[in-house]
């Protein structure tokens, strides 16, 4: 008892903490802000409480876009295991109510069995109509039961069938979303992953060229310095958004990890790429950035890119390695440029690593 009275106490303090903060910032108290400050008291995720202090510390004040944006980005993804588990549940739940309907219906078959025994056995022993009208009646309420039973089964079988359906769609669309990077809406690293596997297996199947671009933006850093993670965030959504809206059809696009990206073009060839990575990297500096909160113009996104193509013998690791390479030399030499491995400035990094 004493137990559940400090968890009560506990998260009491936390609901008076968030309150707290909603009345002193003078916000709307809706569920939006609440959950916000309620999970900013707990101390449970800290990157939202580093964002959150940076842009009070900066600014004084979070606004309705501030809030909007903390919200989409740290709060509204529901855990996926917690989805899952959710979901399992319910599988559960459908499992035992249509066991229980089948035990039912076989108790029901086993007395229906017992019923037609000892039917035959009081005819056999019958003497009179009247006695044998006793013994049919007796059959037709049994048979009736068990058409009844049966009847219940077949509808719950039915409805099953549907749930279950629906709970499999469900579980697709998690997986799906586990796959996803939530802040760009692209592949995940553990997507990529996958993804890169699979075409490379591909590529070498069929004989065909396989091209990687790896892409990095340039003083990234410096956004969330000046202006905070919330714009450094933004950052993120607009080259994601460049990249779906650049990249098309078989190609895979996928958040690699921080501010690096990937695209994994199939059938392409190194020149090929080349050309897909330029248009790209145009696509990115001519969008212009502007802060959420104030509109103020930030500037322009410029982003670096390496690229390799698949070589005989070649794994996930030595091709992601080339093009990294191939990255580095593009940052090394001036940055929102690409760099590809039969370029002058490649071999000149390779040699530097080499030597290092």
């Amino acid at each position: 008892m004493t137990g559940i009275l400090d968890e009560q106490e506990r998260t009491l303090a936390f609901a008076e903490i968030a309150l707290g903060q909603i009345k002193s910032l003078r916000q709307t108290a809706i569920p939006r802000n609440y959950e916000i400050w309620y999970v900013y008291a707990t101390g449970y995720n800290s990157a939202l409480n580093k964002v959150i202090n940076e842009t009070l510390a900066r600014n004084g004040r979070l606004t309705e876009a501030d809030l909007d944006q903390l919200h989409d980005t740290y709060l509204s993804q529901v855990r996926t295991t917690d989805r899952i588990d959710q979901v399992g549940a319910r599988v559960i739940g459908e499992i035992d109510d249509v066991m229980a309907l089948i035990t039912d219906a076989l108790e029901m078959a086993v007395n229906f069995n017992e019923s037609l025994v000892g039917a035959s056995h009081t005819l056999g022993l019958a003497k009179d109509r009247a006695q044998v009208k006793l013994v049919i009646e007796s059959l037709v309420k049994s048979t009736r039961e068990v058409h009844d039973t049966n009847k219940a089964l077949e509808e719950r079988l039915h409805c099953s069938k549907s749930e279950v359906s629906n709970l499999q769609q469900s579980l697709e669309a998690i997986r799906a979303e586990s796959l996803t990077d939530p802040l760009t809406a692209l592949g995940n690293r553990k997507y990529f992953d996958r993804a890169l596997v699979g075409a490379i297996q591909a590529a070498v199947n069929a004989s065909e060229p396989l091209s990687l671009l790896m892409l990095d933006i340039d003083h990234f850093k410096s956004f969330n310095d000046n202006y905070g993670h919330l714009t450094g965030d933004q950052v993120l959504r607009l080259v994601g958004q460049s990249l779906k809206q650049t990249i098309k059809g078989q190609d895979i696009t996928a958040r690699y990890g921080g501010e690096e990206f990937a695209v994994v073009l199939p059938n392409t060839s190194l020149r090929q790429a080349l050309t897909v990575a330029d248009h790209l990297r145009r696509a990115v500096m001519s969008k212009e950035l502007k802060k959420k909160s104030t509109g103020e113009i930030l500037g322009r996104v410029t982003i670096s890119i390496g690229v390799s193509m698949l070589q005989a013998g070649d794994d996930m690791d030595s091709l992601i390695g080339r093009a990294d390479a191939c990255l580095y030399a593009a940052k090394r030499n001036g940055r929102n440029r690409v760099i590809c491995e039969v370029d002058p400035e490649y071999s000149a990094e390779i040699t530097q690593i080499q030597v290092a």
